[in-house]
């Protein structure tokens, strides 16, 4: 058996072309697009056209026909420059499409999967302002009219994609006395009538990825548009973010290898006491503990995403890598802002804002607390 670090021809001519992509096209970019928090039209093209936005589509429907290890490919090395646009490209693959490829009839494959892999953006539209860790206690309602049709009232929050997204997997309660039985997940087309995007989040860090509250008020929706069953939207949204979170894990781990990239590169240019920073044993020690840790980090999500892949059992597995490749982004990146000293400390720099980027992923797609508790759930026997 291969190395989970050990990539197949294939999988390194991927990685190598998303790693010059991102360092020639992405990089100039970053620095406006924070400012301005907006995320670049001509560059969300360009991921399109590369064909980062459908990773695993099937090639019938117009996709590249790969891995969820490639997409996880992508997100790191696009995130080692810019985690912005890695969540964007994570979103749209591990998220959306991956809801649609195992949960939409044919029907609704043949008319979202080559939209979503050619040029439309997709969300994810789970969370609300009463419903962050306990996803399950959702206020937004769905009405099933007579017709056949569904409509929407409630709103939002936290959306990831939602300026961009022109498809919205929307999840609501038909009956809140159900419970999560009452749960379905909806296709929303931007642009329905009673569909609105509310407050723009003014964020601390990923600033250039959209963050939207989005608004429902007698949204009418097509009974064609139910993805999977009604009252089964909790397992789409289980299993979708139990996926999601490998995404997300190589979003930080991205995040964190573009941190100390930065810092042994400034540790070596950087001169004090007539030698360069990276001379210095305590500063080699230190760069020498990042390395290591984001190897770990690297490792984790790597072997999560391989079992995935091979159809192995991986809940588990994605829990520790994100919450592991969080902390370890956060400590990174901080680190990485001291090797700078006050050059770290201010915006001429890149590491001022994979600090400020990092500190998300012990939040979203299962905060830290929520990661340990699954993860002592499938490791310590019960009584």
């Amino acid at each position: 058996m291969p190395a989970l670090t050990q990539l197949s021809p294939d999988e390194t001519l991927f990685r190598d072309t998303v790693r010059d992509f991102a360092r020639t096209e992405i990089a100039p970019l970053v620095r406006s697009m924070d400012e301005e928090q907006k995320f670049e039209p001509k560059l969300l093209r360009k991921l399109f056209e590369l064909g980062l936005m459908g990773v695993q589509v099937p090639e019938q429907y117009g996709g590249a026909a790969g891995t969820l290890f490639e997409a996880v490919l992508a997100v790191e090395e696009i995130s080692a420059v810019d985690p912005a646009v890695g969540v964007l490209v994570d979103v749209q693959n591990t998220l959306v499409i991956s809801a649609l490829m195992r949960w939409a009839s044919e029907a609704q494959k043949k008319a979202w999967l080559p939209k979503l892999a050619e040029s439309l953006t997709g969300a994810y539209a789970l969370s609300e302002a009463v419903s962050g860790s306990d996803a399950f206690a959702l206020q937004c309602r769905a009405a099933k009219q007579e017709d056949g049709d569904y409509v929407l009232n409630g709103s939002k929050l936290w959306i990831t994609n939602a300026v961009e997204a022109g498809l919205f997997l929307v999840f609501a309660t038909l009956d809140p006395a159900a419970g999560y039985k009452g749960i379905t997940c909806f296709l929303v087309e931007k642009g329905t009538p009673g569909f609105t995007l509310g407050r723009k989040e003014d964020k601390l860090g990923i600033r250039a990825s959209s963050t939207c509250e989005l608004l429902f008020s007698n949204c009418r929706v097509p009974a064609g548009n139910v993805l999977g069953e009604a009252g089964k939207g909790y397992k789409i949204a289980i299993e979708t973010l139990n996926e999601g979170r490998i995404g997300i894990g190589a979003q930080l781990v991205g995040l964190a290898s573009g941190a100390w990239r930065h810092a042994a590169r400034y540790a070596r240019e950087r001169k004090q006491f007539g030698k360069p920073l990276a001379e210095f044993q305590a500063m080699q020690f230190q760069l020498a503990r990042m390395a290591m840790d984001v190897e770990a980090a690297r490792l984790m999500v790597y072997n999560a995403a391989r079992l995935k892949d091979s159809g192995a059992e991986y809940l588990k597995e994605a829990a520790m890598a994100k919450l592991f490749a969080s902390e370890v982004a956060e400590r990174t990146a901080s680190l990485a802002v001291e090797v700078f000293g006050g050059a770290g400390f201010v915006k001429d720099y890149p590491v001022e804002k994979l600090y400020r980027d990092a500190k998300i992923g012990k939040i979203y797609e299962g905060t830290s607390f929520m990661q340990l508790a699954t993860i002592a759930k499938l490791t310590i026997p019960s009584a």
